[in-house]
């Protein structure tokens, strides 16, 4: 059995996977679906009526395509993986997004679109600029502002500035969100859709915003430019500058676009072998102007650029036209939805304001609560002290009663005691009187007795001097008996006759002499008694009146120490006053009969 041809089964069917700025989709298509079929079940799948914006993105060769709506799918240049991968995105942008954009979905394909491209550094913007913008995208996805929830570091895993931003300051993460933050926290009561915006009506006036850039070249010389199409129009700028083009072409300026590819040097299809490639020919409205030209080289970039300027010139001459039944309705849909939001809003604000102020309510009245309750607690123990303090105070005006009677008692025995003492002083004072007397008495006799040592002390010089003179006459008689002595031996050998006849009275001379010797011993064995005997005298008596003067002084001293102590008893004198009211210089003559008297031991010790 031969076999002559056997043909695969073609399937009726593909997968495809579309990708959205918040969501992947996958759809199984049939083979001979076309573009739109396609582009409508992704429309209709995510609710989206405003059309004309999206379109289906697909990579090929490192370059974007958009998927055709008149064409198959499959008969067009897609990728051949399975699924095939498309990206939903908006392929032209509104002039005014608050005016053009209708739906709350297409407002926030919009927003995370232009978030994304901002953030990717597809669209300069400006630092300050960044951190509103940030601020609005914050509140679109964690509502209004609340500092015991949002606590810091909650933006931690956002991505919502520039990486050129972040590196342009030597900034923390913290000191970013802190400024974020502080715009943030002005945001309050806005809703996500007006949040998301906001945010759409800050980024369309950025240089960047909505303008798809290509490389192009000029005339013959190869002067390479970028060329910018967006909803306003074609703008020419420098290869270094995508911010200020160097001229522009108004879709009000402009008469007609064509391109055409030189004979010989393009072909469609086909790689070139030289030339420029396809040259554009913008041709303004007003003919007095030049006509320009650019080329460029890439035959999909050709085509993209086409799309793209007959797409946004459709929409531009579509803005100036009354809206199509469908949009009016769209718009009247969206604006009594928008009314309806707004009054669930106030509705649901009015509602949160109430809960708020009944919490608040219910706060104070809680926080009134415990304040009464601490307040009763208070009074409880201020009326438990205050009847331990009754007690305590009729505890203390018993023992004051009694204190007062004891006192009473004490002030009548005090009177009694001043009484006595008043008594006592005056007995004191004739007591004083007395002592004084005796002490005046006293120094007299101390007086006495230092005249009488005095002159005893004189009489004892006249008797030295009286004792040395007898001396001296004593040993001027000893001298003078030797002498004769001597003078009657020598003679009477030199003689050398008979001894000389014996005296009528033998022993007269001996007798005188040695009477005369005793006469001078006895004298002076008499005057040493005498001496000796007052000198005993005067030491005692000297000793009995330094024994009187001790006694006199102690009761001195004793007679004013009682004076001191009731004195500052009674007239609250301080006892170095009550003491130095009362001395009196009595120790002088003391001291002069104790010179006297050691003056007259010195002597008689001598003597």
């Amino acid at each position: 059995m031969s076999i002559l041809g056997l043909k695969k089964k073609q399937p009726k069917t593909f997968k495809v996977k579309v990708i959205t700025m918040d969501a992947e989709m996958e759809f199984s298509c049939e083979v001979k679906w076309k573009g739109k079929d396609l582009f409508d079940l992704v429309c209709r799948t995510i609710g989206l009526r405003e059309t004309w914006f999206f379109g289906l993105r697909y990579k090929v060769k490192d370059t974007n395509a958009w998927l055709k709506t008149e064409k198959r799918v499959l008969d067009q240049d897609v990728p051949k993986d399975s699924p095939i991968t498309f990206n939903f995105l908006a392929k032209f942008f509104p002039e005014k997004v608050e005016e053009e954009l209708v739906q709350e979905i297409t407002q926030h394909l919009f927003f995370l679109q232009v978030k994304k491209q901002i953030l990717d550094e597809e669209i300069f913007c400006s630092p300050e600029a960044s951190v509103l913008l940030a601020s609005y995208a914050v509140q679109a996805k964690y509502g209004d502002y609340d500092p015991n929830f949002h606590k810091p570091g909650f933006l931690a895993q956002d991505e919502l500035l520039p990486k050129r931003v972040l590196m342009q300051y030597q900034m923390t993460p913290d000191m970013w969100e802190e400024k974020i933050t502080a715009w943030y926290a002005e945001h309050r009561g806005i809703a996500r859709d007006e949040a998301e915006m906001e945010y759409l009506k800050i980024a369309q006036d950025l240089e960047m915003y909505g303008v798809s850039y290509f490389s192009i070249t000029q005339n013959k010389r190869d002067t390479e430019l970028l060329l910018g199409v967006d909803a306003q129009g074609l703008h020419i700028y420098s290869p270094n500058s995508k911010l200020t083009p160097n001229k522009s072409f108004p879709w009000s300026g402009i008469r007609n676009i064509s391109y055409s590819e030189k004979e010989g040097l393009c072909c469609v299809g086909k790689e070139r072998d030289q030339g420029h490639g396809v040259m554009f020919t913008i041709k303004p409205l007003d003919k007095k102007k030049d006509v320009f030209k650019f080329y460029s080289s890439q035959l999909r970039v050709n085509k993209l650029i086409l799309q793209l300027c007959i797409g946004n010139h459709d929409l531009f001459m579509r803005r100036r036209k009354v809206d199509s039944i469908e949009v009016q309705q769209m718009k009247a849909l969206a604006k009594e939805e928008k009314a309806r939001k707004k009054m669930e809003r106030q509705v649901l604000a009015r509602e949160k304001q109430m809960r708020e102020e009944a919490e608040r309510a219910k706060e104070e009245m809680e926080r009134r609560l415990f304040q009464l309750q601490d307040e009763a607690r208070m009074a409880n123990e201020a009326l438990i002290r205050s009847e331990e303090t009754a007690d305590l105070l009729a505890e203390k005006a018993q023992i004051a009663e009694e204190e007062a009677k004891l006192l009473a008692h004490k002030a009548a025995e005090a009177e009694q005691e001043r009484q006595r003492l008043e008594v006592t002083a005056l007995k004191t004072k004739e007591e004083k009187r007395l002592m004084e007397q005796k002490m005046r008495e006293a120094e007299t006799l101390a007086v006495k007795l230092v005249e009488q040592s005095e002159r005893r002390l004189k009489e004892a010089d006249h008797l030295k001097q009286d004792l040395t003179e007898a001396k001296d006459a004593e040993r001027r008689a000893k001298q003078k008996l030797l002498e004769i002595t001597k003078t009657t031996y020598p003679v009477a050998s030199s003689y050398a006759g008979p001894p000389p006849a014996a005296p009528e009275y033998p022993d007269a001379s001996a007798e005188s002499g040695s009477l005369r010797m005793d006469f001078k011993d006895s004298d002076m064995k008499r005057l040493s008694m005498e001496i000796e005997r007052e000198r005993l005298e005067y030491m005692e008596k000297s000793k009995h009146l330094q024994d009187q003067l001790k006694e006199l002084k102690s009761e001195i001293e004793s007679l004013k120490l009682e004076e001191q102590q009731q004195q500052a008893g009674l007239f609250g004198l301080p006892p170095p006053q009550a003491r130095a009211a009362y001395q009196e210089p009595m120790y002088l003559p003391h001291s002069n009969r104790n010179s006297a008297y050691m003056t007259q031991m010195a002597y008689f010790e001598e003597v």
